[in-house]
């Protein structure tokens, strides 16, 4: 379980662990940029890495607040495809996959539901004619 700042419990059912792996720098960004617009997070830019070191795996973590949404997102590009996964309370994941589809074309890899908790896989691209 992840802590916001300044909480002392486990991540909350309106928080979503979101996880970025295999992706350029820039690419984390645009993701992060888009989700940063609409949630409240747990880390600024400053802590991501450089970039991607070659032949070794990268993953970018950031968790955020969904029970407030602050603003509307709006299409970002990407220089590839992305793989996420969106780890939460079932509808603050599914309320955040509605947002990242309004900011990239995205396609359901699939899913995981616990008893309180859902893990949401998908691959986001910029090409806004793809399938959903």
């Amino acid at each position: 379980m992840s802590t916001m700042p300044g909480q002392d419990q486990p991540r909350s059912a309106s928080q979503v662990l979101v996880a970025l792996s295999g992706i350029s720098r820039q690419d984390a960004e645009a993701v992060f940029g888009v989700l940063r617009v609409c949630y409240r997070s747990d880390q600024a830019f400053a802590d991501l890495p450089q970039d991607a070191t070659e032949g070794r795996p990268t993953v970018w973590t950031s968790t955020f607040e969904a029970a407030d949404t602050r603003g509307e997102p709006r299409p970002a590009s990407l220089t590839a495809p992305v793989t996420a996964e969106l780890q939460g309370g079932p509808r603050a994941v599914r309320q955040m996959a509605d947002v990242l589809a309004r900011a990239f074309t995205v396609r359901e890899l699939g899913v995981v539901a616990g008893d309180q908790e859902q893990e949401l896989r998908l691959r986001l691209s910029s090409d806004r004619s793809g399938p959903l």
